[in-house]
């Protein structure tokens, strides 16, 4: 059967071809150690899975409104007030089928074919696969690992053509953990309302910010900014809910109906179940998200440290979210005994088979000197697995 060649644009997930990949060997009786998937590693809060139990035994079975149930629309956009300082209406809001639904809907409901869309590398996988599908160029615009992976204004400028639309920041980031400061964002800002930009703030890791840094949006720099500005997240990381399935944008109003009329051509409203479990998690106690940020922030700590003591390896400072990116092109040329270590694909390969720990190559986020690694886990789980790749490492001629 004849297969569309819309999909010829876009490659599979790297991160879920790893996971796969690994899952494949831990069911031959392999022990691997996992680090491909970015999602934490507690379990969901008690009270948000007795939110989801209390609506099924009420019944909460039909389908809802298209953009979300609007106590969660309202819940949403209260949570963004009290951490962004911003007002949002429901009207403004839309409840989609996880955050990368959310912007599935928001690169097809705001570019079209031949538009521009400029993305910083270090980037999220999928974020040139989705703008492709779109019918948009993804303009990738390398940033450097000594100025923390961090667009300047001179880099965005430099990008600009007469077809560029918009922009994608994504802070902190997966999969560097870098985070722009007010500051930075402000150097950005001028250009960006000096051309008319549209900018997607993928702000998903927004509560797990350490060092004692402040979380800053676009959004947040003024009205000019904030009617340019559609912010994308979801309840997957700060609440442990990866598997519900719950993300939504906030922007303007007319924005938010195109995504409402894209999404009831698509998955209509998301799982009735998932969205009294993400209200619970948005309207209730907030104390286990300051755990789990504690708890990441220990880990951390320890993988810098313990990453920059092994020969060939360097980490620049991770301040969000739970990745580390190590620079690992010191070990390329090197022979495995096999074969020769040209970039990070082989880096990634070789620590699953020599090593067996699952980590993701640098090159789908953009950057083919780096390997990224989750520190979504346990002590015991990372200092074994680096204990592993240190010896690996250490074999290679």
């Amino acid at each position: 059967m004849k297969i569309s060649r819309l999909l010829d644009v876009i490659q599979p997930s790297a991160t879920l071809s790893i996971n796969a990949k690994a899952k494949e060997l831990i069911a031959q009786g392999i022990k691997v150690i996992n680090f491909a998937v970015g999602e934490p590693d507690f379990n969901t809060p008690a009270h948000i899975c007795a939110a989801a139990k209390a609506a099924i035994d009420e019944g909460f079975h039909r389908y809802t409104a298209v953009p979300g149930i609007p106590e969660l629309r309202s819940a949403v956009a209260q949570r963004i007030e009290e951490d962004y300082g911003l007002a949002y209406s429901p009207e403004e809001t839309v409840v989609s089928t996880g955050g990368k639904h959310t912007l599935y809907n928001l690169a097809l409901a705001l570019f079209e074919p031949g538009d521009e869309v400029i993305v910083p590398a270090p980037y999220w996988v999928s974020y040139p696969d989705i703008l492709a599908l779109a019918g948009a160029k993804s303009v990738v615009v390398p940033t450097l690992e000594a100025e923390g992976f961090k667009l300047t204004r001179a880099q965005l400028e430099d990008a600009l053509t007469d077809k560029t639309r918009g922009i994608i920041l994504n802070s902190p980031s997966n999969p560097t953990g870098s985070v722009y400061t007010k500051g930075e964002l402000e150097a950005l800002a001028e250009t960006v309302v000096q051309n008319d930009l549209i900018v997607i703030s993928d702000d998903v890791y927004y509560r797990l910010i350490y060092d004692g840094l402040e979380f800053a949006c676009l959004a947040q720099l003024g009205p000019e900014l904030k009617k340019r500005t559609v912010i994308a997240s979801a309840v997957s990381k700060t609440y442990a809910m990866t598997g519900w399935r719950i993300g939504y944008m906030l922007g303007p109003e007319n924005v938010a109906k195109a995504v409402s009329k894209l999404q009831s051509q698509s998955t209509s409203n998301t799982c009735s179940i998932a969205q009294k479990a993400a209200l619970a998690a948005l309207t209730g106690p907030q104390e286990t998200v300051g755990v789990m940020a504690a708890e990441f922030d220990k880990r951390r700590l320890f993988v810098i440290d313990r990453i920059n003591e092994i020969e060939g390896m360097s980490l620049p400072r991770p301040q969000g979210a739970f990745y580390a990116f190590p620079n690992v092109s010191a070990y390329y040329g090197k022979s495995t005994g096999q074969g020769v270590i040209t970039g990070s694909i082989d880096m990634a390969q070789y620590l699953m088979e020599d090593a067996h720990v699952a980590v993701v190559p640098g090159e789908p986020f953009g950057e083919d000197t780096c390997i990224r690694l989750s520190f979504a886990a346990s002590m015991e789980m990372l200092t074994e697995a680096l204990d592993r790749i240190e010896a690996s490492l250490e074999k290679l001629a």
